[in-house]
């Protein structure tokens, strides 16, 4: 497993190795034993989850849990192509505030960890892309959130695509809104 880190502390990107043939690849894409064998120590999963979607442009997020049910999660691209984005809301962090992103696709098999204390949304670059993603705790409807998507200054890839947003992100608060519920811990 290639582990980088991003400029976001704890953010990281994780890239399975794949063996291949003529027939496909296998890839371990989750292994606690060989992600503490490189230093990785992330906390236990407790949900998978997997959505779709249909058209290039879609746009989910910015989402979070708060606390107590605050989630990390572990994102990969099981089909198609994301851009998925991670945004520092925690407060008191030297990066509070800045975002990274990464394009995660079948074709590269990267993931991206994010801890729980940010922000995370993605966009879809080809059409009927999938999601896989592992969580740190369960859905709680009480703790869901989101911040409106475009208010981070991310950098989205959105050259000659619109954006397809549901009602709900559309109408989710702008960060410099945001009382974040996130402490930063050293």
């Amino acid at each position: 497993m290639k582990v980088e880190k991003t400029n976001l502390q704890g953010v990281l990107i994780l890239t399975p190795k794949r063996f291949g043939d003529h027939r496909g690849f296998f890839s371990e894409s989750w292994n606690r034993k060989t992600l503490e064998a490189e230093g990785v120590h992330l906390p236990e999963f407790v949900q998978d989850n997997h959505s779709l979607s249909r058209e290039v442009g879609t746009v989910r997020g910015l989402h979070f849990q708060s606390p107590p049910h605050a989630q990390g999660k572990l994102v990969r691209c099981g089909r198609g192509r994301i851009f998925d984005v991670a945004v520092d809301a925690r407060k008191g962090s030297p990066t509070y505030g800045q975002w990274v992103g990464e394009e995660l696709s079948f074709e590269n098999g990267r993931q991206l960890w994010i801890p729980a204390g940010f922000l995370h949304g993605f966009m879809t670059l080809e059409p009927d892309s999938e999601i896989v993603y592992k969580c740190t705790d369960h859905y709680a409807p009480e703790c869901d959130g989101s911040v409106h998507w475009d208010s981070c200054g991310i950098a989205w890839p959105l050259s000659g695509i619109t954006p397809i947003i549901s009602e709900k992100d559309e109408k989710a608060q702008a960060f410099a809104e945001f009382a974040s519920p996130f402490d930063y811990e050293v």
